[in-house]
Formats: structure tokens, sequence, C-alpha cells
């Protein structure tokens, strides 16, 4: 499975970039196939004063591709929140292929 995370008009520390890393690892035991997964960590409102944290995820598998996008006032929450409704999916494509 290859990953990549990529960060919008900032950059992310370690701690970040590991805490995403470790939870898209998880992926693999929900889905065996994925081919590969596209996190995309962005800033929202720069003009304004409030920056809301953007989590966006592309899950590429065999015929399909899979997207969340979440937003929130941490990059954490944003990509938990992302990654529970990407697993959702991940969940509900797989049953479908099984029936």
């Amino acid at each position: 499975m290859n990953v990549q995370i990529q960060t919008v008009h900032f950059d992310a520390d370690s701690k970040l970039i590991d805490h995403v890393s470790k939870k898209i690892q998880k992926l693999n035991t929900f889905y065996d196939r994925i081919i590969s997964v596209e996190v995309f960590l962005k800033l929202d409102g720069i003009a304004h004063q409030i920056k809301d944290k953007i989590a966006e995820i592309k899950v590429h598998i065999p015929r399909q591709d899979l997207f969340v996008k979440h937003e929130s006032k941490s990059f954490e929450e944003s990509f938990d929140l992302a990654f529970d409704s990407v697993v959702n999916q991940i969940k509900k494509t797989k049953e479908k292929k099984f029936q």
C-alpha cells in the first residue's frame, strides 16, 4: 500500500505525521486490496483569524476510489473523523463485493 501525506499552507510536525501514518497503516486490516492512500491536511480560512483544519483522505482500491473530507478546530480531530468515515466506506464496499 502506497501512502502519501501532503500538507497545504503549513508544515506539519512529526507528531501529527506519526499519528496519521499509524492510523493509515490500520486500513489494511479492514481491506487488504488497497492500492494507495492519499492524505491531505489543509488550513482553511487563511484570510480569517480562526482557521479550520481540514483532513481529506483518498483511498484507491481496484475499480473504485473512496473520498472523505472533515474539518474541525484541530488536525487530529479532523483526521480521526475522516478516518472513521473512510473505514465505514471500506467496510460497506467490501460487503457489497462479497455478497
